[in-house]
């Protein structure tokens, strides 16, 4: 089975996305979950052209991968300047990354209308930015910037970019399509020639703007590509970039060809509803592969033919891509993913438990209020331990009151939270104040817990997001919010589902505290 590689570009590319914005921690929480899934390549950005990128790979040193190699982003050095002096080239060293992509001209049309060199110079500029790169960093990738459309108006020069990198020694020479506009038949015969005629590997780049991407990667790499680029979920700039969620299965499932292991395959779902999170994006509900919808099943012929022959109406078995078989009038959705959730908690349950289907109804009941556990899941281990029995109550609340004071037109609003609890039969009655509402009444909780659980202060909020849930009814709107929390060893998220935005803070935030008292009595 041929091996091909993976190259994420989600961090970079589709953050290009109009409804994206990543934080530095948003990204380092992706690449971990992009290296569990076995992601060869991770695009972390173009430390070049921005701090918050450069703050990414400041931080991204510190992770532990065991399957991913990051990448550093970047343009060719600029005309008239060398590669030493270039300030972009610079950047990209600075990063220290392992390995490294620069874009080049391959579209006459944009050398001399664009950059407003000559054909010649822009070889040059080439050939010498990967020498230089090579010099200095493991592996060094040439993505040529409008391949195809260079390509259909001037194949001799086309081939020419290709050839200046190839000989500078790039490591792959990745032909885009960088307007999208390119068809499956163009994608192919190029291919077929290019790589009879380069020893180097190749690799694609295609974006989706006339709803071919996925189609023209899986061309690429039959015609011979060996990396191939994308994004999860298909998100970026425009109409997208090429969807990886569909291309991964679709090359091992379909073609055999090796992209990631089989047991990180069925993590697929997990990472393309986990990023949807992160993003702050609705999931997908008719995503091939990892949907709620792509193995879903109404009463009536289908579903009697496949709880007898799943192959008579399911391509796949769906647990290859972590997804699960849903019967939609029936008890049985979920438990075999509440069942494999169980085992990576270490909570012993069985298929045969009575347990299994009370959790099963509730975690039912509470995503039709709204909730999602994706990237909550230490809301969701509460409520399995909740429901089995398993569950310390470290605290109870006997009250909380906020209060939004504005004193005067031009000054921000004072926010003050009073709350009152209950801890081991001693009443506790405290008041903080707080940059807005939430704030408050996080300070408040803490402030009135950490004198009978220190280790509280060890917890740091990292990230909090709103996500209106009810269209069309303003204001009055119901509300998901996620919060994810670390300490100094471990990050976690939790999540709260209400009309109040307040009540779903609250939820989020004392399901935070609690997984961490409950995390720490074990040690």
């Amino acid at each position: 089975m041929r091996r091909i590689e993976i190259y994420d570009t989600t961090l970079r590319d589709g953050a290009q996305s109009e409804d994206v914005s990543f934080s530095v921690e948003d990204k380092l929480r992706i690449t971990e979950k992009l290296d569990d899934a076995g992601v060869h390549y991770i695009e972390g950005g173009w430390p070049g052209s921005n701090p918050r990128d450069i703050e990414y790979f400041n931080k991204a040193k510190k992770l532990s991968l065991a399957n991913s190699t990051i990448v550093a982003f970047g343009s060719t050095h600029r005309a008239g300047k060398k590669p030493e002096n270039d300030g972009n080239i610079k950047a990209l060293l600075d990063s220290m990354p392992a390995a490294v992509t620069i874009f080049g001209k391959s579209w006459d049309f944009h050398v001399t209308e664009a950059l407003k060199i000559s054909l010649d110079e822009n070889l040059d500029i080439i050939y010498n930015s990967i020498g230089y790169l090579k010099k200095h960093v493991e592996k060094v990738f040439f993505d040529a910037e409008h391949f195809f459309d260079g390509y259909i108006n001037n194949p001799g020069y086309a081939l020419k970019c290709l050839s200046a990198a190839r000989d500078a020694d790039a490591d792959c020479l990745v032909l885009c399509d960088t307007n999208g506009g390119t068809i499956t038949t163009i994608i192919r015969n190029t291919l077929k020639k290019i790589v009879k005629d380069f020893k180097t590997p190749i690799g694609i780049h295609v974006h989706n703007d006339i709803d071919c991407a996925v189609a023209n990667s899986i061309i690429a790499v039959e015609s011979g590509a060996s990396h191939v680029q994308g994004t999860i979920n298909g998100i970026g700039e425009r109409c997208g970039n090429a969807n990886l969620v569909s291309i991964i299965p679709n090359l091992q499932l379909k073609l055999g060809k090796q992209c990631v292991s089989p047991e990180n395959l069925k993590k697929l779902r997990d990472v393309s509803r986990y990023v949807n999170e992160i993003a702050n994006l609705r999931h997908f509900k008719h995503q091939p592969y990892t949907g709620d919808s792509a193995f879903a099943h109404k009463a009536g012929m289908h579903v009697n033919a496949v709880m007898k022959r799943p192959e008579t109406y399911e391509h796949i078995s769906p647990e290859l891509v972590g997804n699960s078989r849903r019967v939609l009038i029936s008890d049985l959705a979920g438990r075999s993913n509440i069942l494999r959730k169980a085992e990576e908690f270490g909570i012993k349950l069985t298929k045969n438990s009575a347990h299994l289907r009370e959790i099963a109804d509730k975690l039912k009941d509470l995503e039709n209020q709204g909730f999602q556990f994706e990237a909550a899941e230490a809301s969701f281990e509460l409520l399995m331990k909740k429901t089995l029995g398993l569950h310390k109550r470290f605290f109870d609340l006997i009250g909380f009151r906020v209060i939004i004071e504005k004193r005067k037109e031009g000054e921000d609003p004072l926010s003050e939270a009073t709350i009152m609890l209950k801890v081991s039969g001693h009443v506790e009655h405290t008041a903080a104040t707080g940059r807005g509402p939430v704030n408050a009444l996080d300070n408040a909780l803490r402030k009135a817990l950490e004198r009978f659980y220190p280790m509280l202060k060890d917890v740091k909020l990292h990230d909090y997001k709103v996500r209106v849930l009810t269209a069309g009814r303003g204001t009055g709107a119901k509300v998901r919010v996620l919060i994810e929390s670390g300490d100094k060893d471990r990050k976690w998220g939790t999540v709260g589902v209400s009309e109040d935005i307040i009540q779903a803070s609250y939820q989020a935030l004392v399901d935070s505290i609690e997984y961490k008292l409950l995390k720490d009595e074990k040690l």
